[in-house]
């Protein structure tokens, strides 16, 4: 059963317009907690209470209102959203076509499902089989929730999909004076990265990655629902790897066995190349010491 209508409207595409209806396409799996009372368990409410009169306000009685100077508002109502003169709060038009590897994917913010109404479903296939074809997304805007938004047009599996996107001026930019400070990369270092990401490379498969937190967070409240005891387990100091190289060495070693390296494990290897570095010298100190002698 596919989740409720959030928002409809029409996909414009030149001269061609096809009625659609919008639901959101993804949701967060997550553990949500109530705040309680510790002394007697009962739920924390929270009440909508005017600043001016300490009264509380019902949800009916609450307008939207934009503060344009300290403690001065402008009110609006949902007619002022209505009259909103923008073509977006009524259609989504396309106005271009780009290449979705042009498209940095700190853009993308929210994924919604467009799927047409009965008598756009010719003309919805028709635009799916033309971007199928040229491998191309298509820029639109659309205003919905008080809000336009900048969007990037494909499809997936049959349906068309719609990424929100943030406009480039609520992208920060890359100021941070910690990547001002001059390094010196060797070679041998980048060629061992390359060769550590070669090993860890292979085909995208979702289906292997699963939240472990949620599922274990969610086994302790069963437990605790059972009344078994908890026993917290202490996490071990991170480890501080000094020697790049190695523990680059140690990486790729370990991506051969098939198994990701842990800080812990590049640590250790690093300890035994140093101790084997070592070993080897002592031979060569002793023989100049005979020598000396």
């Amino acid at each position: 059963m596919p989740p409720r209508t959030m928002w409809k409207g029409a996909i414009s595409f030149g001269l061609v317009s096809i009625p659609i209806r919008m639901y959101p396409a993804t949701e967060e799996k997550t553990l949500r907690f109530n705040q309680l009372h510790e002394e007697d368990g009962g739920r924390i409410r929270y009440k909508r209470v005017c600043a001016v009169d300490g009264e509380e306000v019902p949800y009916e009685e609450i307008v939207k209102g934009y503060e344009i100077e300290k403690d001065r508002y402008v009110i609006l109502t949902d007619e002022d959203f209505d009259a909103v003169p923008v073509e977006s709060s009524r259609a989504i038009d396309i106005q271009q076509f780009v290449d979705l590897e042009e498209i940095d994917p700190i853009y993308f913010q929210k994924t919604y499902y467009l799927v047409p109404e009965e008598t756009g479903v010719k003309a919805y296939r028709l635009l799916q089989e033309a971007m199928s074809e040229n491998g191309k997304v298509g820029i639109a805007k659309v205003a919905f929730r008080e809000k336009e938004h900048l969007a990037a047009l494909r499809f997936k599996d049959g349906v068309m999909v719609l990424e929100t996107m943030y406009w480039p001026d609520e992208i920060r930019a890359t100021e941070f004076e910690e990547l001002d400070k001059d390094v010196k990369v060797r070679p041998q270092e980048v060629q061992m990265a390359q060769t550590l990401i070669e090993n860890l490379s292979e085909e995208w498969d979702p289906d292997q990655y699963r939240d472990e937190y949620r599922e274990a967070l969610m086994d302790i409240v069963q437990k605790k629902a059972a009344g078994e005891e908890i026993t917290v387990v202490e996490e071990p100091e991170p480890a501080r790897v000094v020697d790049l190289m190695e523990a680059l060495k140690a990486s790729v070693e370990a991506a051969k066995r098939g198994r990701p390296a842990s800080a812990a494990a590049a640590e250790e290897q690093v300890g035994k190349a140093k101790s084997g570095r070592g070993k080897k010298a002592a031979p060569k100190k002793a023989a100049a010491r005979r020598k000396a002698g």
